[in-house]
């Protein structure tokens, strides 16, 4: 079969959702499948390369130019509209790839809708987040989880999240695209129930299917040569958190609540920056911003417990999985899909959003007993095999499939 994924980040670009992709389109290459992926140029990136057999196409987008408009620079996302240069782009594309199906992972599906009736392809799209449903796609309303949305909450939302320029064109785009997904969506692919549920597709009609993110077999296996960069981490064992940089990910609970530890071990932060994070740490706090997955792997091996404070109710963090396949337990919050994946009091434990005291009691309950830590991790690596692509992603096909 012939697919193109369509995706607004891609490698080198850090973040779960690009790592899927990418593990995704090479899993389905090597199950015979041709597969190309589309995603929007960054400065200094290759406009067409191929990887692992995967050809990987970056374009540009009209809105993308405008440089004032966005707060990360380095990650220029693509609007809930379709964008004129990427539309072009899109369409040179398809007539060369002539994919028999389109894989859509985000916002970009907005500037492929146009062109859906002409390309004859199928239409899949998969929700790693509550972008279906909200405009900022966190489904937060004033830092708690949301309700539901409605037009007050997300004017609101919208407006201190995008700032006044890109608040109307947002929300107002967001609403119109979202009637034309709907009847142009062959199957919705949301990554965890909570997904689902947010999304709202349990209460309609809409087709979908409860796929979860996946892991490869072997990615716990690193390369013997250590990247240079893991020359950087503590000598000793740590505890490892691995995500932006940002408030919505609880990191600032996660500094409050090993501010208060006693004699802790060194905390490891890797991630990639966002506008509200932190400035401030507590000593023996390491930060260490865009490392590629190599290293981060390597971080795991030689951590001693994950982290995933999250106050978002986080869809399917693959940070999680890759934490469980090197053998390290896991401590997470109660929301979203996370749940889904840490098992309570045998892979790790599971705490309240915000309550720096209740992460805190669980970081103390695991380093004061390490065969409890040692038996969460073995624990650990087999329920992640669930969350392997042997397993997944033979259930994605099996789906693209039914659509013909």
């Amino acid at each position: 079969m012939r697919i193109l994924m369509l995706t607004q980040f891609y490698l080198p670009l850090i973040g779960g959702e690009e790592n899927h992709v990418r593990n995704l389109s090479a899993a389905l290459v090597s199950r015979g499948h041709e597969v190309a992926i589309v995603t929007l140029w960054h400065k200094g990136l290759a406009e067409f390369e191929v990887e692992e057999g995967v050809r990987i196409y970056r374009i540009r987008g009209t809105l993308a130019r405008a440089e004032f408009l966005f707060a990360q620079t380095e990650r220029r996302s693509t609007p809930p509209l379709p964008d004129p240069e990427t539309v072009w782009a899109l369409r040179r594309i398809i007539k060369e790839e002539r994919p028999a199906l389109v894989h859509a992972h985000n916002w970009l599906i907005y500037s492929f809708l146009p062109l859906k009736k002409w390309s004859g392809a199928k239409l899949v799209l998969s929700l790693h987040d509550f972008s279906f449903a909200c405009p900022i796609k966190r489904f937060l309303y004033q830092e708690a989880i949301c309700s539901g949305p409605n037009l007050k909450k997300c004017s609101g939302c919208t407006h201190a999240h995008y700032g006044l320029l890109k608040a109307l064109p947002t929300l107002s785009g967001h609403r119109l695209m979202g009637l034309f997904e709907r009847k142009a969506v062959e199957l919705f692919l949301p990554v965890s129930q909570a997904i689902a549920e947010g999304n709202g597709l349990t209460h309609s009609s809409l087709p979908y299917q409860v796929v979860p993110n996946f892991i490869p077999d072997e990615v716990a296996k690193i390369a013997d040569q250590p990247d240079p960069l893991v020359a950087q981490l503590p000598s000793q064992k740590y505890l490892l958190y691995v995500g932006a940089l940002a408030r919505y990910k609880g990191v600032d609970v996660l500094l409050r609540a090993y501010a208060n530890l006693k004699a802790p071990p060194p905390l490891v932060l890797i991630g990639y920056p966002a506008p509200d994070m932190p400035t401030e740490f507590p000593p023996n706090v390491k930060v260490f911003q865009n490392w590629p997955h190599r290293a981060v792997m390597q971080a795991w091996q030689a951590s001693l417990i994950g982290l995933t404070p999250s106050i978002c109710a986080e869809a399917c963090p693959t940070v999680v999985m890759e934490a469980m396949a090197t053998g390290r337990p896991v401590i997470g919050t109660n929301v979203g899909g996370i749940p889904d994946l840490i098992e309570e009091g045998q892979t790790g434990f599971l705490v309240t959003p915000r309550k720096a005291d209740e992460l805190g009691a669980a970081i103390e309950r695991l380093l004061s007993n390490p065969a409890l830590c040692e038996r969460m991790g073995l624990a650990a690596q087999v329920k992640i095999k669930d969350f392997q692509a042997t397993t997944v992603v033979s259930k994605i096909e099996a789906l693209y499939q039914k659509l013909f």
